[in-house]
């Protein structure tokens, strides 16, 4: 698979995080198969912000962070999007992340 594919697939499973809720990157590979290609997922949310059809903001890491903020135009773009949907962040961290975490390999199966 190349990699414009797999950017395809991994668009597609962010098209379906609900608003409120995050999912990680490793989340997303895991639901595609590729359990090891966590980075290939950023790469591919990092691709994403000049189609607004696709909500990266609800793409984190593992633990809550909002790692991807710097790839948002605005300082704080990224954390204002979540905040808007109910997601609460300090410190550039999802606060309460396993109950808004969002695991598409428990949800679409």
């Amino acid at each position: 698979m190349n990699s414009n594919d797999f950017f395809k697939k991994v668009y597609e499973v962010v098209r379906l995080v609900p608003p409120g809720r995050v999912t990680t990157y490793g989340l997303i590979a895991k639901y595609l198969g590729s359990t090891k290609s966590s980075r290939t997922v950023g790469y591919a949310m990092n691709a994403s912000h000049t189609n607004p059809d696709i909500p990266a903001h609800r793409v984190v890491n593992r633990v809550g962070l909002l790692t991807g903020k710097h790839h948002f135009s605005g300082t704080f773009l990224m954390q204002n999007l979540l905040e808007s949907e109910g997601v609460k962040i300090k410190n550039d961290c999802v606060i309460n992340f396993e109950k808004v975490v969002w695991d598409p390999s428990k949800e679409l199966n």
